[in-house]
């Protein structure tokens, strides 16, 4: 019982935190949760699905809206326009999609701490890394607008979490269902997949489970899974004529302009870019924060933490398979999203590395040490503060 109050205590301090934080962040961006982003895509999306159309009335031209066969289509995977599509029988037009990202935010903090109690982290130190692990980021800027693309992103996040936490649990038809809710979001996550199937199996077998148990018992998941792809490739099919097409191939930008979405060509570029670069701009005389991009690992701490603690558990010969594989799929993500043109745009370091965050977390768990060394909680504060800045210096 008194653990169970020390971990509802933990959950309630993370609110706590997140709630004046927003209330801080808010109130010096001088903006509200409440009033509709002005790039509300998902919102145009779910008022099409209410009318019985899979397209939109006509061109938004501020929106990345892809064009097909003389019609305006969202250019994005169409997971987060379903609770949108809920809100919109409450609010119209004018759902506050900011108040949802921040929603997505708070669940995403509670689901990380729940995560770390599961797997014997002592409250505390739960609630830090919960906490620090997620917003000592490139996401923490994306909680202040309810824009499209960052409401993907941390639907994803938090979607991404419920499924790795729900694994472990040993709910695997909630933990496929969230993962591939969150592939419509983000296609790339697509990746957890094989990951979140690898360790389930692994943790099956050293409780004794065999082989065809183990499989029985994710079988109405994996079913569950597919018919959420099924459902993805048939509405991508009713607008594209393709199943693998979510739209970004009929953006202007690739598909008449001569841009490439995706490409080995970028990779140079973005590894010097997004890996490599310091997060100032010395030109002008002042000290200004790079608003196109720096490196991932600066902007992410526990992503720089995570090769840290694989090369200090090498050594220490205290390496697991499941720590191995959690580092191979990290790194195959990341050599994808550095394939893309502009990994993020407009950003606060390197933005899509807040689809990497899950890895780190879930490296940590596995992991014999439950609380943090003071060069770690350091790191992470410093880390804090930097995004917090960054939030503000570039209003995202």
């Amino acid at each position: 019982m008194r653990g169970l109050g020390h971990a509802r205590k933990g959950a309630a301090a993370l609110a706590a935190a997140l709630l004046l934080l927003s209330l801080l962040m808010l109130s010096m961006l001088e903006t509200s949760p409440m009033t509709p982003s002005p790039y509300n895509t998902y919102t145009l999306q779910a008022l099409a699905w209410r009318k019985g159309q899979a397209f939109l009335d006509g061109d938004v031209p501020h929106l990345e809206l892809a064009i097909y066969q003389g019609r305006y289509f969202v250019s994005f995977p169409p997971v987060p326009s379903v609770p949108v599509f809920l809100m919109t029988f409450l609010f119209g037009s004018n759902v506050p999609d900011g108040l949802l990202n921040l929603l997505y935010g708070l669940l995403a903090l509670l689901v990380a701490y729940r995560l770390l109690l599961r797997k014997g982290f002592p409250a505390p130190s739960a609630a830090f890394w919960a906490f620090a692990g997620s917003l000592s980021s490139s996401l923490l800027p994306l909680l202040w607008s309810g824009a499209v693309w960052y409401q993907a992103q941390v639907l994803a996040f938090l979607l991404t979490l419920c499924a790795v936490e729900r694994m472990e649990a040993d709910r695997p038809v909630w933990g496929l269902l969230f993962y591939a809710l969150s592939v419509g979001c983000r296609p790339f996550n697509a990746l957890y997949g094989p990951l979140l199937f690898l360790l389930y199996m692994k943790e099956r077998a050293g409780r004794g489970h065999s082989l065809k148990s183990s499989l029985l018992r994710l079988l109405p998941g994996i079913l569950l899974g597919l018919f959420v792809a099924l459902t993805y490739a048939a509405y991508n099919w009713l607008r594209f004529d393709n199943p693998f097409e979510f739209g970004h191939s009929h953006l202007p930008e690739f598909s008449f302009q001569g841009g490439t979405q995706f490409s080995i060509r970028h990779l140079g570029k973005n590894i010097r870019e997004y890996v490599f670069s310091l997060p100032f701009d010395p030109s002008g005389g002042a000290l200004r924060l790079k608003k196109f991009g720096f490196s991932l690992f600066l902007a992410n701490p526990l992503l720089l933490l995570l090769p840290l603690w694989a090369l200090r558990d090498a050594l220490k010969r205290a390496f697991s398979l499941k720590q191995a594989a959690v580092l191979a799929f990290f790194f195959t993500h990341l050599f994808f999203l550095l394939l893309h043109r502009t990994f993020g745009g407009y950003q606060y370091g390197a933005r899509y590395a807040a689809d990497l965050l899950p890895y780190a977390l879930l490296y940590l768990a596995a992991g014999e040490r439950k609380k943090p060394a003071w060069p770690e909680i350091v790191l992470m504060l410093l880390g804090f503060a930097l995004a917090v800045w960054g939030s503000l210096a570039i209003r995202l």
